[in-house]
């Protein structure tokens, strides 16, 4: 070094040299409200703004940082037109993740970040110091109006386009969604069969039946096998998030057809035995048609009460002397396990009734005639013992 340097040129000579987007480190000297200030071995200090050392508004310097501690800052302008370096902590960091970002993509890698804002179109998604943008599109595999269930939630997602400098990072959760579900589908597919009991929530409720997920794939509880009884709603036996046991009944390609009607609560299991022709049963009239009464007998077996066989006298339609609801007393006069079909008749009854009042009254009158004989002999026996 030259004897003949002045101090100034000597402290000049020791100094870095700087230039704009350079990355240096440096040493805090001092923290105020909106920025810290940094030693960074150049002539001049560096100022890090508020809004260049978080994209939080709400950050408080004073408790990020002390001084003594040192930064990694970038140089975003040598001079600001003060004397003074403008320094970036963001932008680095945004460098950083960006870089992350472009190996994700390249290697389809799953990443997990909070939802921090619901969007109009989407989801806003802050991974590290990052943000991910997932459209409504890409969110689920179905479509959902309201997002507002998803934040402040953790979500997998990988990344379908990275563009730093358009500041477009795309993620999309769907693709694996899809992917989760095809892998549990042929998980499914691979372990049920035919005759199965399997535990499932019910997913939706149509007027015919009752979708079931069964944990990758879902089944059709159709409304003819919720029960051996007749169903008129599936709305008033389940709802949606109910936990089902269910038997497999079918398995058609893709489709599952699933039963609660099981062998062991089958009620025509005993039925040849309950309901043997001539047994005197009672019921409740189920429902009405132009040709008859359908009188259930118990859940799941109905029996047909013709309109021929409702009463001695004639009777034009069955709602003209029944009513839902009413419980009847009936005699069996048909019944075919094979079809499945039990036939009643109140007008056997009615006549079984009206012989045996017949046959009492027949009784009652035979008595009475007897006993006008006898009082008649015991009349001519007096008379005799008169006369003598």
């Amino acid at each position: 070094m030259s004897e003949n340097m002045s101090f100034e040129e000597m402290l000049e000579d020791s100094l870095v040299t700087i230039h704009n987007g350079e990355v240096v480190e440096g040493t805090v000297i001092g923290v105020k409200d909106n920025e810290i200030i940094l030693n960074i071995g150049y002539k001049a200090d560096g100022i890090l703004t508020k809004n260049e050392y978080s994209n939080n508004t709400d950050v408080d310097l004073t408790a990020e940082v002390k001084p003594g501690d040192t930064l990694k800052v970038k140089v975003l302008k040598v001079n600001d037109g003060e004397g003074q370096v403008l320094l970036t902590y963001k932008r680095l960091l945004q460098d950083k993740i960006n870089k992350r970002f472009e190996e994700a993509f390249e290697n389809n890698e799953i990443l997990t970040g909070k939802v921090v804002a619901v969007l109009k179109g989407g989801l806003s998604v802050a991974y590290e110091e990052g943000r991910v943008f997932i459209p409504a599109s890409l969110v689920s595999d179905i479509y959902e109006k309201d997002l507002t269930k998803y934040a402040d939630q953790n979500i997998e997602f990988v990344l379908t386009e990275v563009n730093p400098h358009k500041r477009r990072i795309i993620g999309d959760r769907k693709q694996l969604i899809v992917s989760q579900k095809k892998k549990m589908k042929e998980e499914l597919m691979a372990k049920i069969e035919v005759g199965m009991m399997i535990e499932g929530t019910v997913k939706n409720l149509t007027d015919f039946g009752a979708f079931i997920d069964l944990g990758g794939a879902d089944g059709l509880l159709h409304i003819s096998e919720m029960s051996w009884g007749r169903v008129e709603d599936p709305k008033k036996l389940f709802k949606v998030g109910d936990k089902v046991n269910v038997m497999i009944k079918d398995i058609a390609e893709n489709k599952i057809a699933l039963t609660l009607k099981l062998e062991g609560n089958n009620p025509w299991k005993n039925a040849a035995e309950k309901y043997q022709v001539g047994t005197l049963i009672k019921g409740k009239v189920a429902r009405m048609t132009d040709f008859g009464a359908f009188v259930e007998l118990e859940e799941g077996i109905d029996a047909l009460l013709h309109v021929s066989q409702i009463s001695i006298d004639h009777v034009e339609k069955p709602s003209d002397v029944l009513n839902v609801g009413q419980e009847i007393t009936a005699k069996i006069v048909d019944f075919n396990e094979e079809t499945k079909k039990i036939s009643l008749s109140i007008k056997a009854v009615e006549i079984e009734n009206k012989k045996a009042d017949t046959a009492s009254a027949g009784d009652a009158a035979s008595s009475g005639d007897n006993a006008q004989t006898e009082d008649s002999v015991q009349t001519e026996n007096v008379e005799e013992k008169v006369e003598e």
